[in-house]
């Protein structure tokens, strides 16, 4: 089975990293995927929202190089978790857990166009909501 997941877009607010009890860097951020056609002679224009999670050093790599703005090529398998809330609502969230990402475009106008950056294997399984998550 595969579980994959390809995206190209632009970083909605700079990252958001944090740090599990046990030291772990997990980052979180917004990535906006647009894609335009042309209706009746106008172009129209569709944008989607995705939460993308990078854990361990690809996260720390993330919060250090990518701010709002950022295009980036990122890479993962989707998940969706599940949580009660304080209520003792069931609540649930899909997002794009990152194994790979590429910076697109160049940090300050600087030399690091191009530099892609990967999960170091062997890819641990992330903690669970309940064990360990600092969100």
């Amino acid at each position: 089975m595969i579980n994959k997941a390809i995206l190209v877009g632009n970083l909605g607010a700079a990252p958001e990293v944090r740090y599990t009890q046990t030291g772990t860097a997990v980052t979180s951020f917004n990535l906006a995927t647009t894609e335009s056609w042309v209706k009746d002679g106008k172009k129209e224009e569709k944008t989607e929202w995705h939460k993308i999670v990078a854990w361990g050093r690809l996260g720390e790599i993330c919060g250090e190089y990518l701010s709002k703005g950022s295009k980036v090529y990122i890479e993962g398998k989707i998940q969706t978790r599940q949580w009660d809330d304080k209520d003792g609502n069931k609540r649930y969230t899909t997002e794009i857990v990152a194994r790979e990402m590429k910076m697109l475009s160049p940090k300050g106008g600087g030399s690091d166009h191009g530099h892609s950056y990967q999960e170091e294997p062997p890819l641990p399984e992330p903690p669970t909501m309940e064990e360990d998550v600092p969100f």
